[in-house]
This record gives C-alpha cells, structure tokens and sequence, in this order.
C-alpha cells in the first residue's frame, strides 16, 4: 500500500493516466448533481430492501424483488445514456497495451493466532469487536481461493477500473463492500483523508498500546524503506493487555493490516496505523479498500507479474455471489440483521464453482 491518499489527482507512476476508480468517481459526481436522478431510484431501493417485514398491503417479498428488479433496469439505462453523452473517462491518446500472460503471488499471511485469538474470547468481548468494527472478523475464518483470484487479475481492465468477461463489465462497489461489512449508513459518506502532518509512528504505537517510548521504537522495523511493526509484537499485548479495550482495538489492527492492507506478509505498516486511527473518528473504510484493491489489480495487470496487496478475502466472496444463483431468496437477507460474511461462511460452495 504505497499511498492511502485514496482520492489522490497525481497520476499514475506506471501509466501517466490520472487513475479514476469507480468510488472516486461516485462520490465526486455525485457532489456535481450527475447523480440526481440515481439517488432517487436508489432511496427507493434502499427503502424495498432494509424494510424488516411485509408490508401492510399483503404484497409477497417476490413482488418487492420484481419491483427492485425494474427499477435497477431504470439505473442501467441512465446509466448507458449518460456514458454515451459523458463518454469514456480515459486520456485522449490512451492506447492499452498489456501482457499477454500475467503470473500473480496471492499468498496471504498465516492467520492461526488471530483465529485462535477470536476463539477464546468470549461472547461480551465478541460483542464489544463487532459493535466497533462491525463483520470485520469474518474475515479471518475465509479461506482465498488463489488460482481464482489469479484468473480474476487476468479479466482486470485497469484502464476502465472493471473486469470484463466476454460482453460483461463488471467491478465491486462501495454499496457492496459496504454490505459485506455491514457499515452503518451513518458512517457511509465519511471517508478517509490523510493527515497534512500525522503524529509520528512511534508517538501512535505508544498511545495505541500504553507502552513506553523505549518499547515502541524497538519495535519498529523498516520494510523496503516502510516503517512498520511486526505482528508478533502485538500478539503477545492482543492477548495479555489488562486493558480489554485496547485488546479489542489492537485485534482490529491486525486484521486491518495483515488481511485487508497485506502489503508486508508479517508486519503491519505505518499507512495502516494512520488509517485505523482514523477509522475510530467513525469513517467509512471501503472506498480506501476498494481503492487499494483496484491499485493493486491494475499494477499487477499492467507489469503481468507482482504480489497482489488488496483484500483478497473481500474479492473472493465478491465474485463468488456473482457466481451462485439462487432461484428463492430468504426473506431474512432483507432484514437489518442479516450478516452477509456470516451466511458466506455456512454455505457449502460447489467445487464445480469455481474448478
């Protein structure tokens, strides 16, 4: 993660393009007034698909999902007629020439003492996590399918920000993410902006365990030039901090930076404490997730090599609900309490699937 300045107007090192992610684009147009008409299909959307049981008139769940369905044709031909008027977001004079074979490293970190970790506390301790940091921890029970995420990464069109199978584009978007983890609305438009000038790492380390000065700089390691600190230093204050809070909020250090930011397999770097210290003020992590996965995706396809760095575990269940269909569907996925990472988790996928 060599910048978490999600909506950064620098261009690319690699390209010259000025990157123009998806999440980038929704937020910014939306604050142009492009959006005026989509915000009203989607505030009907929304309210079909948070309501928790049937309405009065006796109308079945199959017909709000019909309902939904005609609605979301509304939202794909605006949006068909607005990318003929707008036309397509690229330079002029951008021509795509990208690798024909692309050979990508998607090994993740050893995630065993953080399963262990969650397993041994109890159902309080679980409660307190999960109301700060939301699903978040399902992620460390997902298991990556490698060579699926190795296909994936060739489909990647790093130019338009989208996969693209046959005649299909299609990307993650921050309502899905967002989904996934079960970000609270309240939270949804707050997102990450960098410090101008941060408190130093050491000063952060110090007040995020209570450790002294002398501890937090002997922790700190150098990776490529990267501060950072290995997660083993952590483990050890995870499991006996007497501070049951800062056990909590550590915990979600290590999962932010070993499985959702993974760009130093072992060590947790110093972008990802400035990032967490943010996400405590109550702002909404996936437009940085979705733009550090778009990143690395589009290095990844340009270069045909490299270690993939986005959240794996997140991409993998994404593209998986892609590939499954249901012919019914549970009234229960409509209700606030529905947890999709947990339902992911009980499922028993088809090997055939992604085989």
């Amino acid at each position: 993660m060599p910048n978490l300045r999600s909506f950064s107007s620098h261009q690319n090192k690699y390209t010259g393009e000025t990157p123009l992610t998806f999440c980038t684009f929704t937020l910014y147009a939306r604050g142009l007034g492009w959006f005026n008409k989509l915000d009203r299909v989607a505030h009907h959307i929304r309210k079909v698909l948070t309501r928790d049981r049937l309405p009065k008139n006796g109308f079945l769940m199959e017909e709000l999902i019909i309902q939904t369905t005609e609605k979301n044709v509304v939202v794909r031909d605006w949006s068909l007629k607005t990318q003929k008027e707008k036309g397509d977001s690229l330079m002029e004079g951008c021509v795509s020439n990208l690798p024909e074979h692309v050979t990508v490293n998607v090994h993740q970190n050893n995630l065993e003492d953080l399963v262990r970790i969650w397993n041994q506390w109890d159902s309080n301790t679980r409660g307190i996590f999960t109301e700060r940091y939301r699903d978040i921890a399902n992620l460390i029970a997902i298991n990556v399918d490698e060579r699926l995420i190795q296909a994936m990464v060739r489909f990647w069109d790093p130019a338009y920000q989208c996969f693209t199978f046959n005649q299909e584009d299609m990307n993650p978007i921050i309502e899905e993410y967002a989904t996934l983890l079960c970000i609270d609305n309240e939270q949804f438009y707050k997102i990450y902006v960098k410090e101008p000038k941060p408190m130093t790492f050491k000063k952060k380390l110090m007040r995020l365990t209570d450790m002294t000065d002398t501890w937090a700089e002997k922790q700190i390691n150098k990776k490529n030039k990267t501060s950072c600190i290995p997660w083993f230093s952590l483990r050890n204050l995870v499991l006996n901090h007497p501070d049951m809070l800062k056990r909590v909020n550590l915990f979600a250090l290590a999962i932010y930076g070993l499985i959702v930011f993974p760009k130093f397999l072992g060590h947790i770097e110093v972008a990802v404490v400035d990032f967490f210290e943010r996400l405590k003020q109550g702002i909404n992590p996936v437009p940085t997730i979705l733009a550090e996965t778009f990143r690395s995706l589009s290095i990844c396809r340009r270069k045909g090599e490299g270690r993939f760095i986005g959240c794996a575990q997140l991409l993998n269940v994404w593209i998986l609900s892609h590939f499954w269909k249901l012919e019914r569907t549970s009234f229960h996925m409509f209700s606030k309490t529905f947890a999709p990472l947990e339902a992911y988790l009980e499922k028993e996928w088809p090997k055939e699937v992604t085989e």
